[in-house]
């Protein structure tokens, strides 16, 4: 068939104009620019491997059980739930070890977890001494270390780390809070009975220092093996100063033991009175208030303080074999909720990111309220001076405390000036 010259030339010009504009579309995608990848990727998680893998390491088998134990584990699952992780596309896993009061199992289990099993977090850790040797481990590993169970305030002193938050207490706010009370009320010579590690230590260090500040005068001091059962040959020691105050620098099983075998030698009808130093729930419902009452103590926590509080402590105990919080197990709690909503702000699980986040971020939680966490790492909040009731002042179980005094926030805890923190500028 033949067609047309005219036809023909419109047929050209009309390819012609066809391929100039792909051309032309072509050379356009060639002069727009790239996308950074990490433009491209600003809206997907980066959360390694899809997973959150937070560990519970602590003491499940010994002293420290009663005050962390399961109950640590109850507390992060409680708040994953809380936080509705799934809801909010994160997948969190909780894996658990006892670290048997050793530095060196401590750590090992903390490497292990970090580079063989992918945990991102790790908390609680009673046990000053093991806290501060996992301290170590997640701050090379930049990975996370909320610590709700050990003491030592040195965590936010000499040996702070960028990647660690000390959330419910700490040595320091103890010694300032029960040990600057009783010299008000007239104990001002002391002997001090104290657990011989980290804990005990730092514990003995500042409340000596406040006792002195406030113009006491430490009399005598005696160490004991951490889970010691026979204090007879200590409890003789401190009896035989006739200090007025026998300061208790240890926790968990310990405390409960010297109190038992004190209240057995006679120290308090003798004259002299025990502090104890740190003084868990706990540890009072294994004494019975026949033997705790009067115990002035200084803590974070109590089930009982507001409605909030009895409604976290009623689905704990159920999930818990009847067994109460302490404030270790608030803190677990508390600090599990707030790194998950640090994660989740950034869509990722870098350790030393995470950690700033959670900084940068107020605090806001059922058990601890408004709050704020330091550059050191302390987690601020108020503090309780409390007394142990009598048998006659309980109206039930767990009905143990009474307040005599709130320490606001901003006076609880140490100075940030004067713990010594090299992240302090």
């Amino acid at each position: 068939m033949k067609f047309p010259m005219k036809t023909l030339a419109v047929a050209a010009a009309f390819a012609f104009a066809a391929g100039a504009y792909a051309q032309a579309k072509k050379d356009e995608k060639k002069a727009e620019p790239a996308k950074p990848a990490a433009d491209a990727k600003k809206d997907e998680s980066q959360i390694s491997g899809g997973i959150v893998k937070i560990g519970v390491l602590n003491d499940q088998s010994s002293l420290y059980a009663d005050l962390g134990g399961q109950g640590s584990v109850v507390a992060v699952k409680m708040a994953i739930a809380d936080f509705k992780a799934k809801e909010k596309g994160l997948n969190v896993e909780v894996i658990f070890a006892d670290h048997q009061n050793k530095p060196d199992v401590g750590s090992q289990i903390a490497s292990k977890w970090i580079d063989a099993e992918g945990v991102d977090m790790i908390i609680d850790t009673p046990n000053s001494g093991v806290a501060l040797a996992v301290n170590q481990v997640v701050r090379d590993k930049k990975k996370v270390f909320i610590n709700s169970g050990a003491a030592s305030s040195d965590l936010t002193g000499a040996k702070c780390s960028p990647n660690t938050v000390h959330w419910t207490y700490d040595t320091w706010m103890l010694a300032n809070g029960t040990g600057s009370a009783i010299v008000k009320r007239g104990g001002d010579t002391w002997f001090f009975l104290t657990a011989d590690y980290a804990f005990g230590h730092a514990l003995e260090r500042d409340t000596e220092a406040v006792v002195l500040k406030a113009g006491g005068k430490v009399v005598g001091k005696v160490r004991h093996p951490l889970n010691t059962q026979d204090f007879s040959s200590f409890l003789l020691q401190a009896q035989s100063s006739k200090a007025k105050i026998v300061g208790l620098a240890n926790a968990g099983g310990d405390t409960s033991n010297s109190i038992k075998q004190a209240a057995e030698f006679g120290i308090v009808k003798g004259g002299q009175n025990l502090a104890g130093l740190l003084v868990f729930l706990t540890d009072v419902h294994a004494l019975g208030l026949d033997k705790a009452q009067g115990l002035i103590l200084t803590n974070t926590f109590y089930w009982d303080q507001n409605d909030a509080s009895r409604a976290f402590t009623k689905r704990f105990a159920a999930a818990n074999g009847g067994k109460y919080p302490t404030m270790v197990h608030a803190g677990v709690y508390a600090g599990t909720l707030h790194y998950l909503k640090a994660v989740a702000a950034l869509k990722s699980d870098d350790g030393t990111e995470v950690v700033a986040q959670m900084k940068k971020m107020p605090t806001d939680d059922p058990l601890f309220g408004k709050g704020t966490i330091r550059v050191d790492g302390r987690k601020i909040h108020q503090a309780y001076l409390m007394e142990v009731k009598k048998p006659s002042e309980s109206k039930g179980p767990y009905d143990y405390y009474k307040v005599l005094a709130t320490i606001p926030a901003d006076q609880a805890f140490r100075p940030l000036k004067d713990g010594g923190c090299e992240l302090v500028k």
